[in-house]
């Protein structure tokens, strides 16, 4: 499909939205900054991250983007293989640091997509990370034009570490979000897309991150709070980088609520939201930096 400018700029802050939400918060991680403490993109944290590095989460984004680019069409098993081929890749990499649930899925270096669903499925204990919807938002990208394959492949997507429900819908809704507001401008695909998912269930947790404070939903190592935390900062913030800032402030797994946040805050805002000072020094796995964010999300609109 064809974008006008305006689209092709919120596309593109997609992926760079992701990125810069991840390394601001990644020298926060695991801690809660009082009022007084300055938020910026220093790096450091429990990883040692590089100012701008950014870190599993967008790594983990860039394999679906890769995955997506490659095969163009994650709601079938060949692009679940692609997809399922660069986390392995990613895997072998070594990376810094890989989510519990991830690395129990990621250790079996399955070769196909439905290899690691099935290993995904039999994990025991607890299952609805924020590890599948840290990385969904390129999925959005995809799909511009199919909302419901776009509903489909992030449900598909996320299945292949995170078979969980609460997590597959969280993916769902999200990526329907993302894509709302690439084509649109608009925060409104949120709601939209709970006619996707249990809207009984993500309805009030909604109302509940509008209207609350991130106490109310303090464990976003859980897929629920995390999204909550994001959506808390985009709807108590008119602008990317003062969202983006709050997501780090409700503490905890600042990084990943970061970057939820970022990846639908740069679909709305686009690119000329991020700071510059931002976008000179973001870089990461494999080797990419901004510029690489715009070139591969170009050719995933190319399957558009």
């Amino acid at each position: 499909m064809e974008l006008s400018a305006e689209q092709a700029d919120r596309a593109a802050g997609v992926l760079l939205g992701t990125a810069a939400g991840d390394a601001l918060g990644a020298g926060y991680e695991f801690t809660h900054p009082k009022p007084e403490v300055e938020i910026f993109m220093k790096g450091g944290g429990s990883f040692k991250w590089e100012p701008g590095e950014w870190t599993d989460d967008t790594s983990m984004a860039i394999a679906v983007a890769r995955g997506a680019a490659a095969a163009g069409n994650l709601h079938e098993p060949s692009g679940l293989d692609a997809v399922a081929a660069e986390f392995v890749a990613w895997w072998d990499s070594q990376p810094k640091d890989v989510g519990f649930q991830t690395s129990q899925v990621l250790q079996w270096r399955s070769g196909t997509g439905r290899e690691m669903q099935i290993h995904a499925h039999e994990l025991g204990g607890l299952k609805a990370g924020n590890g599948s919807l840290m990385r969904t938002a390129p999925v959005a990208l995809l799909y511009l034009g199919d909302i419901e394959h776009c509903a489909k492949a992030a449900a598909l997507i996320s299945s292949l570490t995170h078979y969980d429900p609460q997590a597959m819908q969280a993916c769902t809704l999200w990526s329907i979000a993302i894509r709302h507001a690439v084509l649109h401008g608009t925060f409104d695909g949120v709601r939209e897309a709970l006619s996707w998912v249990d809207g009984g269930f993500w309805g009030p947790l909604l109302d509940t991150a509008e209207n609350g404070a991130p106490a109310d939903f303090p464990k976003n190592g859980w897929v629920v709070h995390a999204l909550q935390t994001a959506w808390w900062a985009i709807t108590h913030s008119d602008s990317l980088p003062g969202a983006l800032e709050l997501a780090v402030r409700a503490g905890g797994d600042t990084d990943t609520t970061a970057a939820i946040a970022g990846g639908l805050l740069g679909a709305r805002w686009g690119v000329s939201a991020v700071p510059q000072d931002w976008r000179a020094i973001l870089h990461g796995y494999p080797g990419l930096r901004t510029e690489d964010l715009d070139d591969l999300t170009r050719k995933i609109l190319a399957h558009n």
